[in-house]
């Protein structure tokens, strides 16, 4: 196995980054909405799922 040369991982770092799609400032900002709006959907959705099963427990135990 050779030794490690750092120097050769450099330049294959640089080579690799220059590789990279960056995403441009609309496509950053419409994924970002995305997530926030898919995030408050999810969170919507587990209020509404513990708020049944609260009901669910409430009904059938007397408590909750």
């Amino acid at each position: 196995m050779a030794g490690f040369d750092p120097a050769g991982y450099l330049r294959e770092v640089r080579q690799e980054i220059g590789r990279v799609t960056w995403p441009s400032r609309r496509e950053t900002l419409i994924t970002t909405g995305l997530v926030l709006g898919l995030s408050v959907v999810a969170a919507i959705f587990f209020l509404v799922v513990d708020k049944v099963i609260q009901l669910a427990t409430r009904l059938l135990f007397g408590f909750g």
